[in-house]
């Protein structure tokens, strides 16, 4: 399956082209040649001078340019232009399921009829408890009704749409999201430019209900974990995005399939991306389109949905072995963010020598040129900072109760513990979404936040006897990589 004809695309803004130069080839090195540097994960892609002449019209017109795109398009170097494709609103069907909560539901159904209705508009009510009104929203809309006598979970809900789906595009769509047709159809145009895709999700963004929302609920809105963030890309293992909400995706029938796991109630839709993904059928992220999610209206709410997320962990890792590790490090990197974190006079000295081995291994897939070793020098350096963000996410987040323990009777637990607070305070203060909270505000719902969701990951763990949700992954290579826990921070 390939790039349909006349796909275009963009090359991102912070990849780096390095032409000339000695570089890595089949064991030894060769002259001249065209470095791409970026990407999520960050690759560095060698392109020849017939590939590389393919970066002045970033267009699939023969099989050379549809090859140099799709490699572009999946190493996250180059995102896809779908603006030229078009899907018929009669193509997508909708799925929506329900239980109780008619006011939020009525909600969604209007924003998706708003300004054009999908080709067919499912209502799955996972037996309500007060079925009535959930029936009379579903007909004010016109939406078709499906109903289960008993109780099975947002993943067996929205399968149960998924069996009645006639269209060759799904949208699974929660009650308490709020999304227009038009947009669930522009998120459809990168599957009908590319016949490979399975999912494409937006950006899921918080949304207060509240006349006068309360701080919890400006946080939600500001940092809901829901929300993979800025930028598009193709959500792959060690990628910025590795995983997308299903509060909100659109669908190709064929390759879904199934659907979820009915089995979980929890991070179902982690498990579905990876499953996809495995068997070879991408999935997308495009920020570009927007849904809203309602923010939880209490803080018990709030933050027993993060103690939910957390649980999670222990039965994807039973699915997905290291897949669900809270950190992915390499040995010299964790090396120098844990010397850092414990801040002694020799703590300098060892981040600079794992520092230096970095950037000669990142060097070596580089252009041997005065601008390539630069590079290298600030990929490392990015990478250094990258692993100290993650160890101090276990500190703080995933590792919270053994840290707690720890500083009851460690001085150096105390100062390791102060010294991820530390770095907690840097991201926020340069973090633009938590910075329109206001420190306080941001470095308080953080804390909570991870308390919640620390204290889920555990408590699924135990009762899961098994650890490996907790443990982080050592990778050869010394590229560090986002966590990815179910619940981003």
């Amino acid at each position: 399956m390939t790039l349909q004809p006349g796909t275009r695309a963009r090359l991102r803004a912070t990849v780096r082209r390095l032409d000339g130069g000695r570089v890595p080839s089949g064991g030894g090195v060769s002259d001249g040649g065209t470095v791409l540097v970026g990407g999520s994960p960050v690759t560095c892609l060698r392109l020849s001078a017939r590939a590389a002449a393919v970066l002045d019209d970033l267009q699939v017109r023969d099989p050379v340019s549809e090859i140099v795109l799709r490699r572009l398009v999946d190493a996250n170097l180059a995102d896809p232009d779908v603006g030229q494709f078009r899907v018929d609103a009669g193509e997508l069907t909708v799925v929506v399921p329900a239980r109780d909560r008619p006011d939020q539901l009525a909600r969604a159904l209007a924003a998706l009829v708003a300004d054009g209705r999908p080709g067919q508009l499912l209502v799955v009510d996972d037996a309500s408890r007060s079925p009535g009104p959930v029936a009379a929203v579903a007909d004010r809309y016109a939406a078709r009704l499906i109903r289960l006598r008993r109780n099975v979970g947002p993943a067996g809900a929205r399968n149960a749409g998924l069996a009645q789906v006639q269209t060759p595009f799904v949208a699974f769509v929660d009650s308490d999201v709020s999304v227009s047709t038009p947009a669930l159809l522009r998120l459809a145009r990168h599957l009908a430019a590319d016949p490979r895709l399975a999912l494409v999700g937006p950006l899921v963004r918080g949304r207060s209900r509240s006349p006068r929302p309360r701080w919890f609920e400006r946080y939600d809105e500001g940092c809901s974990s829901l929300s993979m963030g800025p930028s598009a890309g193709l959500v792959r293992e060690g990628a910025q995005v590795r995983w997308l909400p299903a509060a909100c995706l659109v669908g190709r029938v064929t390759h879904v399939g199934n659907g979820f796991d009915e089995a979980l109630r929890i991070a179902e839709d982690v498990d579905l991306v990876w499953r996809l993904t495995d068997a070879g059928h991408p999935v997308r992220y495009d920020p570009s389109v927007v849904a809203e999610h309602d923010t939880r209206p209490t803080m018990g709410a709030w933050l027993g949905r993060s103690f939910a997320y957390g649980t999670g962990g222990a039965a994807l890792a039973a699915r997905h072995g290291d897949r669900v590790a809270p950190a992915v490090l390499s040995p010299s990197l964790a090396l120098a963010a844990g010397s850092l974190l414990l801040r002694r006079r020799w703590s300098p000295l060892v981040a600079a020598v794992c520092l230096g081995r970095t950037c000669q291994q990142v060097g070596a897939a580089l252009p041997r040129t005065p601008q390539g070793r630069r590079l290298a020098g600030r990929l490392a350096l990015r990478s250094l900072g990258t692993a100290v963000r993650q160890e101090s996410s276990l500190v703080l987040r995933h590792w919270w109760p053994i840290a707690a323990v720890g500083c009851l009777a460690s001085r150096t637990a105390r100062r390791v513990v102060v010294s991820a607070w530390l770095v907690d305070v840097v991201d926020q203060v340069i973090s633009s979404e938590r910075a329109q909270l206001g420190l306080a505000a941001g470095m308080v719902g953080r804390g909570l936040d991870d308390l919640a969701y620390g204290a889920g990951l555990w408590w699924g763990v135990v009762r899961g006897r098994s650890a490996r949700a907790l443990r982080p992954r050592l990778v050869t290579g010394d590229r560090a990589r986002p966590a990815p826990s179910h619940g981003p921070r």
